[in-house]
């Protein structure tokens, strides 16, 4: 995490940093520049918590005793059973396009922009480890064949957005807004019932398209803006459908759902890119307000 930053906007404060390789925001319509550097503390110190946690990128973490544990049992916290509950309802309800086993796709899989694209029998031999059927998880206690590996990306930074609005409205009545790169929510609304504005950006431009005018609530965006592949004119997104280790045809690139917790937001619009051609389709019947690109 970069050195936070603190400056004195119109009206509010405004305070920076970078966590889960994201730049970070948090806006609060606070008076005292005491208070919002507590709050900008509080909710820096809580993104570093959660992404020590659960980032598979940390070599002493449960994500990393999980994935190394060689077919052992392995017991877990409460928050971390939480979140892997909440995957697994994820997984049910997206009839098995959301799958936090997926991750090991990415050895085959590296989308950086190049043409890249793998052989099928390179993604055949990975996907003879993702399955989240394949796993056993009852009672806090996972067990995984060797070769299998979880990824709480998908729920990750969302989970974190909300956790630090809690944060944040335990120590103000005031309105704050967190912004993780495009994720955010707000404790309560601004004074006056004013709005929130942020801008909204899509795939393939540099700047904000249009305003996201946020009250209460959240937002949350999954796109392929950085991460895709191009080959003979065919662009791949990085959204992989887990059953068969390809990209989804016809995934929207910007797809952005406004709901009541950031969690919420985050597990539509993941859902949404996963039904590829049929997102529309599928966010009609979910009653959300949705934007798509």
């Amino acid at each position: 995490m970069k050195d936070l930053q603190l400056i004195k906007e119109e009206e509010c404060w405004r305070g920076s940093f970078t966590a889960m390789a994201s730049p970070c925001e948090v806006l609060m319509e606070v008076s005292s520049k005491k208070l919002a550097t507590k709050i900008l503390h509080a909710v820096a110190d809580e993104a570093m918590r959660i992404e020590q946690k659960f980032s598979r990128y940390v070599d002493d973490n449960i994500i990393f005793k999980i994935n190394n544990a060689a077919g052992n049992v392995v017991s877990v916290d409460d928050e971390t059973a939480r979140l892997i509950n909440f995957s697994d309802e994820l997984y049910t309800m997206s009839e098995g396009l959301f799958d936090i086993t997926s991750g090991v796709l990415r050895e085959v899989w590296k989308f950086d922009g190049s043409d890249n694209v793998p052989e099928s029998s390179a993604i055949e031999k990975v996907l003879q480890n993702v399955g989240w059927h394949m796993v056993q998880w009852h009672n806090q206690q996972l067990t995984m064949q060797p070769g299998m590996e979880i990824d709480l990306g998908g729920v990750g930074k969302e989970y974190a957005v909300d956790r630090c609005v809690q944060i944040a409205r335990e120590l103000t009545d005031e309105s704050v807004l967190v912004n993780f790169g495009g994720d955010l929510a707000t404790t309560c609304w601004r004074h006056n019932k004013a709005y929130w504005s942020v801008g909204r950006l899509i795939t393939g431009k540099d700047e904000a398209v249009s305003l996201f005018q946020l009250g209460c609530g959240a937002i949350a965006t999954s796109g392929d803006a950085n991460r895709f592949l191009l080959k003979d004119g065919v662009r791949y997104s990085h959204v992989l459908n887990p059953k068969t280790g390809w990209p989804v045809p016809g995934a929207p690139h910007t797809v952005s759902i406004a709901a009541p917790t950031c969690l919420e937001a985050g597990m539509m619009s993941t859902l949404a890119m996963l039904n590829g051609d049929k997102a529309e389709q599928f966010l009609k019947l979910q009653e959300v307000d949705y934007w798509l690109d």
